[in-house]
């Protein structure tokens, strides 16, 4: 029907890289930082891509059937994705949600009629977020081993181990940086969060130019996670990964893929988000902020002279706003 499109998911994807020429000036780059701007998305954040497409899987693979319950644990943008896309695909919709991400997210995943459960509300959750340290891996252990067991007409997607993850990024948002600059890209800069990113798109650039170098970013030293009750600034997607027990590392990550890691912490995410909004008109969120940061200090770095560097900005500053961010 001409450019009339039928449903969200049609809308999933193509989103543009931006130079960020304003932030370049004022930062005195050596190299260009161009970002992904994810948050062009139907629902503003890169797990746009993953929710339809771990639902896709499921439905071929025969692990997801209408009238059934599509679950999963989250952060906060994979539950939003996914409770758009099971209303408009027909699905209910329940996530498992840290308590102390920002209040925006509990509002919009239920505004799409999902229904949200806290880690505290759960004796079996809240018992690993006590004994582990909030680790996330463990807490979806937890939902699929102690909370959904013996329940039956529910299909939990786990986004940390779903090969639909990393694989999306990979048939798009890989396809689409290489295609958008014309295969003209030196740097790629990404969270880890699940994995999937960074492991998708890094996978897909490296096998179209195995000098591509990709970095990734995890909390600095002052700014990691270290009980069961963070703060919402520290619930970002930024999570350790180097340095830290293997269970803490999704399954979904690719540790062969990326070059180099870069620590970040909080307050240098905070300005990176504060100063591009002002420098370049965009509104970005704390994982964004972190990754901009990551990527600064490589195009300060006298042999990044004159590379590009793209930078995935996962999500809006908008899911940001009851936090402490742009404050």
């Amino acid at each position: 029907m001409g450019k009339i499109n039928q449903s969200i998911e049609e809308l999933v994807g193509k989103t543009p890289l931006l130079q960020l020429n304003g932030y370049i000036k004022q930062k005195n780059l050596k190299a260009d930082i161009i970002g992904k701007l994810e948050y062009f998305n139907p629902n503003q954040s890169v797990k746009d891509r993953i929710a339809f497409a771990m639902i896709d899987y499921a439905e071929k693979n025969g692990l997801l059937k209408k009238g059934d319950t599509i679950v999963e644990t989250t952060s906060g943008n994979t539950g939003i994705g996914l409770a758009a896309a099971a209303a408009a695909k027909g699905y209910s919709f329940r996530v498992y949600i840290q308590d102390q991400v920002s209040e925006e997210r509990f509002k919009v995943i239920r505004a799409f009629g999902g229904e949200t459960i806290k880690f505290d509300d759960v004796p079996a959750i809240a018992y690993v977020v006590e004994e582990m340290d909030g680790d996330f891996v463990a807490l979806v252990d937890a939902v699929k081993e102690k909370v959904l067991k013996d329940e039956e007409n529910v299909c939990f997607l786990d986004q940390l181990n779903n090969p639909a993850n990393p694989d999306i990024h990979r048939k798009t948002t890989g396809v689409e940086i290489w295609e958008d600059t014309d295969g003209d890209v030196d740097i790629f800069v990404a969270c880890v969060g699940t994995g999937g990113t960074v492991s998708g798109v890094g996978e897909y650039l490296k096998s179209k130019n195995p000098n591509v170098k990709v970095v990734t970013v995890q909390p600095g030293e002052n700014s990691v996670p270290s009980d069961s009750n963070p703060t919402p600034e520290e619930i970002t997607g930024v999570h350790p990964f180097e340095g830290v027990r293997e269970t803490f590392i999704p399954q979904n990550l690719n540790r062969n893929i990326y070059d180099e890691w870069i620590a970040v912490e909080t307050q240098e995410a905070y300005e990176a988000a504060r100063t591009v909004a002002k420098t370049d008109g965009i509104l970005i969120g704390t994982s964004s902020g972190a990754a901009l940061c990551a990527a600064a200090k490589l195009a300060q770095r006298e042999e990044n002279k004159g590379k590009k560097i793209v930078v995935i900005f996962p999500d809006t500053g908008l899911r940001y706003l009851s936090t402490n961010l742009f404050e």
